[in-house]
């Protein structure tokens, strides 16, 4: 698995979110897009990614599409389909992506499974080296919890990068804008990107839709490639 880049930023921050629970990684890094008007400059792509596109205001979306604000000089990875089985090879990608630009930090936003329902949900974080910060801005740190996924992956391949991540209480079974919203609040606190609250909710309701759309059309795709692919055996 490789990246490609039309641009290569110097020591960016990386921001990434893969659709685990709630969709909450992928809702909050497309609401970032927007609201930082980032730029698409790359890609991550690989024989063993499913051949597969999303369209969207007539626009092509790939599937691990990597997005630039050279404002605030952050790198933002989008990501729209199930990468199940790809974890190892992802994480070192994007591990490999953040040392060749010498990036400052990779921030990963991840949902964890939440049996309660609540209108602010809880968030947390945790860092592979010391980081004051996030307790300064009120949120507590992860202490006891299973990590799954590309999180997990990049958490146990890193070595000299600096990851830190963001989980937010979600439901397991919907995609959850609210606390998508809530990952969202933290970053600003932490990045200080400024971002206005008010529309915030409506905001990430809106990338919800738009997502739940893109996944369920792919989920579809898939369905069907699986049944040609069945139908050229039978």
């Amino acid at each position: 698995m490789e990246y490609t880049l039309k641009v290569k930023p110097k020591n960016p921050i990386i921001i990434q979110g893969f659709p685990s629970f709630g969709l909450v990684g992928t809702i909050a890094t497309g609401f970032l897009i927007d609201h930082l008007n980032a730029k698409p400059i790359g890609e991550i792509y690989g024989k063993e990614l499913p051949a597969m596109v999303a369209v969207h205001n007539k626009e092509i979306i790939k599937p691990l599409e990597i997005f630039y604000a050279k404002k605030e000089n952050i790198i933002i990875i989008n990501a729209l389909l199930n990468v199940a089985g790809l974890e190892w090879d992802i994480a070192s990608t994007i591990l490999k992506l953040a040392k060749d630009l010498k990036a400052r930090e990779i921030v990963v936003i991840e949902g964890v499974a939440s049996p309660q329902i609540s209108e602010d949900p809880l968030a947390f974080y945790f860092s592979t080296k010391e980081n004051r910060k996030f307790k300064q801005k009120g949120v507590p740190k992860l202490n006891e919890g299973v990590i799954m996924g590309v999180t997990a992956s990049m958490l146990s391949l890193a070595r000299t990068v600096n990851i830190n991540c963001i989980f937010v209480e979600t439901h397991t079974d919907l995609p959850d804008s609210r606390a998508a919203a809530k990952a969202i609040e933290v970053i600003d606190k932490y990045l200080g990107l400024k971002v206005d609250y008010m529309p915030l909710v409506k905001k990430a309701e809106e990338f919800e839709g738009r997502i739940k759309k893109i996944i369920e059309k792919s989920k579809k795709s898939a369905e069907i490639a699986k049944q040609k692919q069945l139908s050229y055996l039978g």
